[in-house]
């Protein structure tokens, strides 16, 4: 019953690849390996040319690295961090840009689904020897989530807690400061920016093991901000995963 029903939503509602926006094939249309890494909502084309975040990189951040003997990217060698260590899916290049920018203001929730469903394979080692406790979405303000909609961290977070059965809470941080779009600050601003930006709801957060959940990895500030308050509230340790990030 269940793939009758998928199949009538793919006649009545075409799946769109994430990437191209381009109709993709209905489901169990592609058979082979390929879809261990890609199971459906990518494009043949776009499956091509994505640029998964692969070794060498930084062993702090996460952020793709040029030279295999280096261990940490410029920023983390000279910057310290709140968090322990994370990784990030893809390298941010265009097509990787607009499916973020469509998933975060077109209201594309369904790329949820599809991110997460790559990001399984991929990290699933990562995550294992981290043993995480809990998956937390990096909150919005509820103005600006009022305006868009909905979080595109929590919908993102939310599919991959079910994917890896890890448990997903969404109300043990807010953010109670309305700051500036990251994107529009230099390094300085972007820190300054996110002072006292977020809050814990729990006066003890008894976790040994959080990690985080976003869209995006720049500078590493808004994971910092956060990271700081959750381990002051008693979390032990804070690891990350992002979609993308930047070089």
């Amino acid at each position: 019953m269940n793939g009758i029903v998928e199949r009538m939503l793919d006649i009545l509602y075409p799946p769109h690849c994430p990437f191209c926006d381009e109709i993709v094939p209905a489901r169990g249309k592609e058979k082979g390996t390929a879809e261990k890494m890609f199971p459906g909502g990518v494009c043949q084309s776009c499956r091509k040319k994505l640029r998964f975040v692969t070794d060498p990189y930084c062993m702090k951040c996460g952020k793709p690295l040029q030279d295999p003997a280096q261990e940490y990217c410029t920023d983390c060698a000279k910057r310290t961090h709140f968090f322990e260590q994370g990784r990030s899916l893809l390298a941010y290049d265009d097509s990787v840009r607009y499916s973020i920018y469509r998933f975060k203001y077109g209201g594309r929730k369904e790329y949820a689904a599809v991110y997460a469903q790559l990001t399984l394979p991929v990290m699933q080692s990562f995550v294992r020897m981290i043993s995480p406790d809990m998956l937390i979405p990096v909150p919005l303000h509820r103005k600006r989530e009022a305006r868009r909609g909905y979080n595109q961290a929590q919908l993102y977070a939310r599919r991959l807690g079910k994917l890896l059965s890890i448990p997903c809470r969404d109300d043990l941080a807010i953010r109670v400061k309305n700051t500036k779009p990251q994107k529009e600050l230099d390094a300085a601003g972007r820190q300054n920016n996110l002072k006292k930006a977020f809050k814990i709801t729990g006066n003890d957060v008894k976790l040994k093991t959080i990690l985080l959940i976003d869209d995006i990895y720049t500078t590493g500030s808004t994971m910092d901000a956060l990271s700081q308050e959750l381990l002051a509230a008693g979390a032990a340790k804070v690891y990350f995963i992002t979609i993308a990030c930047g070089t």
